[in-house]
């Protein structure tokens, strides 16, 4: 059976659409959302709305859980002083203009939703906020996917599309105990697993501004990283026409992050 999955689309409705017409024409049977529907872009109530009513099974994002439960991550979520500034601008407009009814629907979104072998999360199993790089070190990688309990991972969240395959092997854990003189070793063995990046749909980062999803084939294994041309100068004016921070929408037109980049992007707040 064929799936798309989406992710991050960061109330880019003119992406969106065009993503869904391209999963149509693509034929895949299911729709996955990895969250983050709000934040940076003029539309979340209509992105909200249109993955509620196509019943799109759905998790939460750190921008969906921070309008449900307020700007509370530590000012190590951002790389500088302007990036901060700047988020707080968009996640004030965003909550200002958020209506009743999407943030009840943000508010019941799960953390992990798991289906089968696979398992869909915003930024990893343990945090909506951790951003699982491609050059994280094997046995961290390894250890967020076994925590879920999942033959394959996918996550979105540095809206960067990759797709990392982690070999088969043996890992060997010893248990300090102070109170034994001999040190339990367990030995286990674990197959072949998969972590999957989306990329992101309404704010890519990948050098272009065309949304990024996937389609993944669970019979064949076979992964599809597709990339959607689509009209983003739409999305663009209606930011600037918005108020939003001018850089939101010249990034966007870029497919680029502003030239910023976090001392430790694998950093998970603590709150």
């Amino acid at each position: 059976m064929k799936i798309a999955v989406i992710s991050d689309i960061h109330g880019n409705y003119a992406a969106l659409e065009a993503v869904l017409l391209d999963i149509d024409q693509q034929k895949a049977e299911k729709i996955y959302c990895l969250g983050d529907l709000v934040g940076y872009g003029p539309f979340p109530n209509a992105v909200a709305e249109q993955i509620r009513s196509l019943d799109i099974p759905t998790v939460q994002g750190c921008w969906d859980e921070d309008i449900v439960e307020g700007l509370n991550a530590c000012e190590c979520s951002y790389p500088s002083l302007l990036a901060e500034k700047r988020g707080v601008i968009a996640h004030e407009w965003t909550n200002k203009h958020v209506n009743p009814e999407v943030r009840e629907y943000l508010a019941q979104l799960p953390h992990t939703y798991k289906e089968g072998n696979l398992c869909f999360a915003h930024g990893s199993p343990h945090s909506n906020h951790e951003y699982l790089l491609p050059e994280m070190d094997a046995f961290t990688a390894l250890e967020r996917v076994l925590s879920s309990d999942a033959e394959i991972l996918f996550c979105g969240h540095t809206h960067v599309p990759y797709v990392r395959t982690l070999d088969s092997g043996q890992l060997q854990v010893s248990v300090h105990q102070p109170h034994k003189k001999e040190q339990p070793t367990v030995s286990f063995n674990t197959p072949l697993k998969r972590i999957i990046n989306v990329g992101s749909v309404g704010e890519p980062r990948h050098g272009r501004p065309n949304a990024t999803y996937v389609i993944y084939d669970t019979e064949t294994q076979a992964v599809n990283l597709r990339e959607v041309e689509y009209d983003y100068k739409i999305t663009c004016k209606a930011i600037l026409d918005a108020g939003l921070p001018p850089i939101f929408a010249w990034r966007l037109a870029r497919g680029l992050e502003f030239a910023e980049k976090a001392d430790d992007p694998t950093h998970v707040c603590e709150r």
